[in-house]
Parts: C-alpha cells; structure tokens; sequence
C-alpha cells in the first residue's frame, strides 16, 4: 500500500512537473510536456528523413543508374523538405499557430539576418550547389590553394579530400563568390604539357619521335585525341619543346608527369640527346678592346 502511494505522489509530482507554466507564445501556454513533445517530433521526422533518403530513395536511385550528382543532390533536398515538414508539424502538435508567429519571425529575421549574414550565405550557396550544380560530388577542384575531390556538399560548407588525404572544409559561399577550377566538370579528360630544352646539336627528327614513342608508350595517355610534340621557340642555349598528351582524368595527373619526365630522361641518355644548361657567352674580346683604348688615351694626356 505504501509503495503505490509513493508511486502515485511521484507521477503526481512529475506532471506538476511537466505541466508547469514555463512562458507563452502567442497566447500559448509552453510547458516541459510541450517541449518535450516538439523535440519528440523533430526526432521522429529526423528518423523518417533518414529511412527515406539512406534507405528507400538511394536504393531507387541507383536501380535506375542515375548520375551520382544528381542523386546526392535529390537526397539532401528530400531532408531539407522533411524537416521542414517536420519543424511545421511539431509547431501544430504543441498547438502552436505559425499563422500568429509570422509577424514575431519576420522581426526576428531582420536581427538575425544582421548577426548571421555569413551563416545565412552559406546555406543560400549551398542551395545554389545542390541545383545549379557547378560542382558536385566526386569532381577534382581547386579554391585558392586546395586542390583535392569533393566528398560532401553539406548544408553550409563542403568538404574536400585533398592531394593528402586531409579533409578541409570551405564555407559554401566561396565557391559562389570566388573563381573555382573544376577539372572534372563536363568533360573529365584533361590535357598535360610537358616542357623540356634539347641542344642545337641535337637531331631534331630524332627528337620529335623519341618524344613521340614516350607519349604512345604509356599506358595512361589517350590515344585519342593523339599525342603532340611542338618546338615552341628557339631559347638562349636550346630548342624549347613541348610534349602536349591527354588523360582521362585529372587523377594521377601529377604521377603520369613524373612518370614522362623520368622517360624523357631515360629515352635522350640513350640517343645521346642533350639537355643543356642555361648559359651565356662573354665575349671578352670586346672589352679588352675597350681597355686598350682607355690605355691610349691615359697614356696621350
């Protein structure tokens, strides 16, 4: 008997509890039952937005073999909307009517929007991503000075994973407002110059095709569009060449170019091709003319 007493006097006391007038909104009184009601909401359309997208709206997509950028794209703009639902929802479950609330949230807008002008920039340009898509998931970009593979485009900022497999995170406002290098946007292939100088002794048919034969000898190079060797100008102390190949991708760029490099080094030992240094000629000839003519003339004053 005293036990059921105890736990009356206890539920009893938690719905006092839960039933305290904490404040009102628009003439609504907010308890800790309400509170707890309207988080209990949002968390139910949070697992909902999260069976949906994970789950069920991934799966459909990808049986019917839909581009991964616009998958990602569908999938956060499905959150956005069942959140948002679900946010309109939880107001109505604690009775709250936003009709009323509409006049308090656009005073409130005017203050926030003053204090979180970059918060709310980032979202708007994370928006602009998510449907214009100047860049989307799995492209090889360049902000500033990072370089690195798009993994996340999310509500605020992206992630990159750079050359060093480090993540980095740029506020989404930048890739609208800055010049962005996207190396994979449209078409993926990309073309590689390669510079090196050859000796004016050198023979110069020999030259072209040895750079000719390390293009086609790759296995990463593209056939098509085909391999190029152009002599791009006539330097101090040698012809200035160029070996122009395209890849598939901007992937493994950097490794191919030292991978030519090495060849090129290896093919022009054995052809016995020169790379010359830089150099330069003093012709002293000319000023020791010059001297003997300032002798002649100490000599006559």
């Amino acid at each position: 008997m005293e036990k059921s007493n105890t736990i009356k006097e206890i539920l009893a006391t938690a719905g006092e509890i839960l039933d305290y007038h904490l404040f009102e909104i628009n003439q609504t009184p907010i308890t800790p039952a309400s509170v707890l009601m309207f988080i209990g909401a949002l968390l139910v359309f949070l697992l909902l937005s999260r069976l949906l997208t994970r789950v069920v709206l991934r799966r459909v997509l990808e049986r019917f073999k839909i581009e991964t950028g616009i998958r990602y794209t569908m999938v956060r703009v499905s959150h956005y909307l069942i959140m948002i639902t679900g946010a309109v929802v939880a107001f109505q479950f604690v009775g709250i009517d936003l009709s009323g609330l509409s006049v308090i949230f656009g005073l409130l807008s005017v203050g926030i929007g003053f204090g979180l002008q970059n918060i709310t920039s980032n979202f708007v340009s994370g928006l602009i991503l998510l449907f214009e898509r100047p860049i989307k998931l799995g492209d090889r970009v360049t902000v500033g000075d990072i370089e690195g593979d798009v993994i996340a485009i999310q509500m605020r900022a992206t992630t990159i994973r750079s050359l060093n497999n480090i993540a980095i995170i740029v506020p989404n406002s930048e890739f609208v407002s800055s010049n962005v290098i996207n190396w994979s946007h449209g078409d993926t292939k990309i073309r590689v110059d390669i510079e090196v100088g050859v000796s004016y002794d050198s023979d110069l048919d020999l030259v072209l095709r040895s750079l000719r034969e390390i293009a086609a000898e790759h296995e990463v190079v593209m056939r098509n569009p085909e391999p190029e060797v152009l002599l791009r100008e006539f330097g101090d102390s040698s012809w200035n060449m160029q070996l122009r190949v395209w890849l598939p991708s901007p992937r493994g760029m950097y490794s191919v170019q030292s991978e030519l490099h090495c060849a090129i080094v290896r093919r022009f030992r054995e052809h016995s091709i020169e790379i010359p240094f830089p150099q330069r000629d003093l012709h002293l000839r000319s000023s020791e003319v010059q001297l003997d003519q300032i002798k002649t003339s100490g000599d006559n004053d």
